[in-house]
């Protein structure tokens, strides 16, 4: 397919080390892919150097990024940022926070503080749950496909659909009303979408540090304002929601801090619907480019959640995180010292030869499809049962009205090291 494979430029042109830090370089994935091929085959535990970041390790093998995530109590979330974050910025965020991170979600914590915060939601993301939504769900998906077959056989699917379906699902879920998702969809943009000059609250800042921590203390300054207020609203007036679990939180028997409560609003409101989304974007993209799929689908729908899991391989929304040694570590015959960095490169592990025959095809079919974009371990996706049921779901009742699709141009991807995925696909289709 023509995102993951492909593209001008040899392998040997771009650096590691500028492929994986430049969110420009996410834009145009096919080059990056071609460098993380090299390094799966020649050295899939690479110590880089970037300009202007701190030195880590580039781990690109499913299997090395399994063993990595598998033992948590070496390689930690919370010592260190998660992500990938130029020095500059973390020395600014350090100055501010006396913290590697902006917020303090399960996303930073480990052991027993992580597991502690993770189950105060975590029965509302299980499948015995997510079983009593699905009525709900399916209405959601049959009014966005019904939205769909009103555009008269041309949309852009991400800005018609794909955003806006998970979208609507996950804010039901939070408690969130439905005439502020247009609010929450721009600020989960403007934070994920920070270095993208289409998504960016103020793409100009974010080349200096101080003005780029300005930018996002700002989008998360609107998140926080908005779920004070929430939080007010469901300790007068609590509610069957996610919204309510975080207002009323207790840890040890007492009120979870402010900034804790926020954060985990804000790590429901963004990523619970974000990277579903561009798996989404990414299912019709494949389909749009292999239509004896589509039509092996239409005639099957039994192959559906292989289309869903086939989508989140082949997309993987989420690039990678990034993990800390606290003691020595031998992967791989290189040795990793206690204090090192490591980035977890999903997106090469989804690719990795060993595991995926013919691994930039996009097969509904593929099994096994052992693809790693939920993470693994203690810190697998809070939201996985969901991302696989809300896509199931509206592609059973997208694939009955729909005859064939297809390209109407070149999609676009978001400039993004971190989270990134389909930001535009115009179709062409025709209603079954």
């Amino acid at each position: 397919m023509s995102a993951g494979d492909g593209g001008n430029l040899a392998a040997s042109e771009l650096e590691p080390s500028a492929a994986v830090t430049d969110p420009r370089e996410f834009a145009r994935p096919e080059n990056i892919h071609k460098v993380l091929t090299n390094l799966r085959a020649k050295d899939p535990v690479r110590w880089v150097e970037p300009e202007s970041f701190d030195p880590f390790w580039l781990i690109t093998k499913h299997a090395d990024i399994l063993e990595v995530e598998k033992n948590a109590d070496v390689f930690r979330n919370g010592d260190r940022s998660t992500v990938l974050v130029a020095r500059d910025m973390l020395d600014a965020i350090g100055a501010k926070f006396n913290s590697p991170h902006l917020t303090h979600s399960v996303v930073n914590m480990d052991g027993s503080d992580h597991r502690a915060y993770r189950m105060l939601t975590q029965a509302w993301f299980m499948p015995g749950n997510l079983k009593k939504l699905s009525d709900r769900i399916r209405v959601i998906a049959r009014d966005h496909v019904d939205r769909m077959m009103d555009r008269g056989g041309m949309c852009d699917f991400v800005e018609d659909i794909a955003l806006n379906y998970p979208l609507r699902v996950v804010m039901e879920i939070l408690g969130v009303p439905e005439n502020d998702e247009g609010m929450m969809l721009a600020l989960t943009q403007q934070l994920f979408g920070a270095r993208d000059p289409e998504k960016s609250r103020d793409a100009g800042a974010m080349s200096d540090p101080s003005t780029a921590l300005n930018v996002f203390n700002a989008v998360l300054g609107d998140f926080y304002a908005y779920f004070d207020q929430l939080t007010e609203m469901r300790r007068k007036d609590p509610r069957d929601d996610v919204a309510t679990v975080i207002a009323n939180a207790k840890i040890d028997g007492k009120p979870i801090a402010k900034r804790e409560a926020n954060s985990y609003y804000v790590l429901v409101a963004t990523a619970g619907h974000d990277t579903t989304s561009a798996s989404t974007a990414g299912a019709l993209w494949g389909l749009a480019e292999a239509p004896d799929q589509l039509a092996r689908l239409k005639a099957d729908p039994s192959l559906i959640p292989g289309l869903v899991e086939e989508a989140i391989r082949w997309t993987t929304p989420v690039k990678h995180f990034m993990r800390t040694a606290v003691q020595d570590y031998e992967l791989r015959g290189k040795k990793i010292r206690a204090g090192d960095w490591l980035m977890l490169s999903y997106m090469s592990a989804n690719r990795d030869e060993e595991l995926f025959d013919a691994p930039f095809e996009f097969q509904i079919d593929r099994k096994p499809n052992k693809q790693l974009a939920f993470g693994f371990g203690p810190h697998v996706c809070l939201g996985q049962h969901l991302a696989r049921l809300e896509m199931k779901i509206l592609f059973e009742e997208l694939l009955p009205r729909l005859e064939t699709v297809e390209l109407a141009g070149q999609p676009k991807w978001t400039q993004s090291a971190f989270i990134s995925g389909p930001k535009t696909l115009p179709i062409n289709f025709t209603a079954a």
